[in-house]
């Protein structure tokens, strides 16, 4: 039976994340120190792990997030199907109310199933299906890439999961997830079906001490 395993992870901790600051696909943060230990705490637990590919998007926090695995050899391309959706002409601003009403009412629209409703300047849920679909196409036409690892976004993710699976995208916010978070996913060429393997695992992550400014 041939058999593709993927390894989906979350991009570690940016400045952005800490100050509760919304970066789409139009912020290009970096990882900040505690991103950076995370990403160091994800390589050593998974470097055993004989990785074909690295797939990424095309943003910086997300290639940082495994460079570990880059620097060892294994080859990596980045897709912009992978971005995060872009939030539009208010990502990247600082938290404050009139911004976090207006976050907070369109993930409920989604919720509601308004998934074509886009952003300000900004994108649906249902565009960042449509760019991710040939991403995923490319991804399943190289079954030599047995055990493959992709770093991506939270929102993206939670895109992905749902297409991959098969459901709407009003089952997007069941997919929860966290900084450096796994879903380790199985795909079978023979019924061209998902499995589920892990979701949102984080136990990489325990020995990690917490930075005295969380």
């Amino acid at each position: 039976m041939k058999r593709k395993s993927i390894y989906l992870i979350r991009h570690g901790e940016t400045d952005f994340n800490r100050r509760g600051v919304v970066q789409g696909s139009g912020v290009d943060s970096l990882l900040n120190e505690w991103g950076e230990a995370q990403a160091a705490a994800f390589f050593n637990a998974y470097q055993h792990v004989p990785f074909d590919k690295i797939y990424t998007s095309n943003l910086k926090r997300t290639q940082q997030t495994v460079r570990g695995f880059i620097k060892l050899g294994i080859p990596h391309e980045s897709y912009a199907g992978l971005n995060e959706i872009s939030w539009g002409n208010r990502e990247g601003r600082e938290p404050n109310t009139g911004d976090n009403n207006y976050y907070r009412e369109l993930v409920t629209a989604w919720k509601s199933g308004q998934v074509d409703l886009a952003a300000e300047e900004g994108e649906s849920p249902l565009h960042v299906r449509e760019r991710q679909i040939p991403v995923i196409e490319t991804i399943l036409s190289r079954p030599h890439e047995r055990n493959i690892l992709i770093a991506m976004h939270g929102r993206a993710m939670r895109v992905l999961l749902t297409t991959l699976f098969d459901q709407p995208l009003v089952k997007m916010d069941d997919y929860e997830h966290s900084n450096l978070c796994l879903y380790k996913i199985n795909y079978s060429y023979d019924t061209g079906k998902f499995e589920l393997d892990v979701s949102n695992d984080i136990t990489h992550l325990l020995s990690l001490e917490i930075p005295q400014t969380l």
